[in-house]
């Protein structure tokens, strides 16, 4: 079997106070394949958006990494300084973040911030970048994206602004793609848009998707494994099929008995 491209072992993380640092996520491990989607799910507070920040160096005092590793093609990223990080990020591991309007810079249009990501990482000039951006609006399914290239983000709805989130984190064409909550906030018409988008866009770019959410119905028809996460350790890990038709652990069964009507993957 090869190597996984994610492979996170044993991974603790925490917040000082004073002298005293209390653990919030206990030794997880997980691995993500390459073109794998994985989903990472439980409820607020579990821990795992943090887990996802953690993965590219991301939390901030008072959060700290307690112990662990991170391996990404065979790479600790725990280990990597500031400066090595930086050239992954975006790069080779690309986040979308839950709160589309607050991830993105209200001053700069959407086209540019996404031909941004392309300049910082020496993809392409700023021509070149602009001329990207308006492509990859229309692979995420942006109407008219020569003209919404152009606006900001308070001028286009929750849906839209997920979707140039999807567009900015494919600019240059991640191995990785971790999506926190990208529903979240959504009516059920567009969270299942997204999801499709999401799916589409694992197909065309060959990525591997980490899904995080707190809804197992969301990962039904994306995920080929699922990790259950419960107050910051994951309890139950299983091919999604499996953990649908048999789960193990009584926290996956309250999860799957919370999933509405015909299980909330439409």
């Amino acid at each position: 079997m090869a190597d996984p491209l994610l492979d996170v072992s044993d991974l603790s993380i925490g917040f000082a106070c004073g002298a005293v640092t209390t653990p919030v996520v206990h030794g997880i491990s997980f691995n993500v394949g390459a073109g794998e989607t994985v989903g990472l799910v439980g409820e607020s507070g579990s821990g795992k958006s943090l887990t996802a920040l953690a993965l590219l160096g991301l939390v901030r005092p008072p959060g700290r990494i307690l112990g662990g590793r991170v391996q990404f093609r065979g790479r600790d990223l725990l280990a990597l300084s500031e400066e090595e990080l930086r050239t992954i990020r975006g790069a080779d591991i690309a986040l979308v973040f839950q709160e589309p309007m607050t991830a993105l810079n209200p001053v700069f249009t959407v086209g540019d911030q996404i031909a941004e990501t392309l300049v910082v990482h020496g993809r392409a000039d700023w021509p070149a970048a602009r001329a990207r951006a308006i492509e990859l609006l229309d692979a995420v399914r942006i109407p008219d994206p020569s003209r919404r290239a152009h606006d900001y983000p308070h001028q286009l709805s929750g849906g839209q602004l997920q979707r140039v989130l999807i567009a900015m984190a494919l600019s240059c064409r991640p191995s990785l793609l971790i999506a926190d909550e990208p529903t979240t906030a959504l009516d059920v018409r567009i969270q299942a848009d997204i999801l499709d988008l999401l799916r589409d866009m694992r197909a065309q770019f060959g990525l591997s998707l980490l899904l995080i959410t707190h809804d197992l119905g969301v990962v039904a028809g994306m995920a080929d494994r699922v990790a259950v996460m419960q107050a910051g350790r994951i309890v139950e890990q299983a091919p999604a099929k499996t953990l649908f038709a048999s789960p193990q652990h009584s926290y996956t069964r309250e999860l799957l008995a919370s999933i509405p009507g015909d299980g909330g993957t439409r």
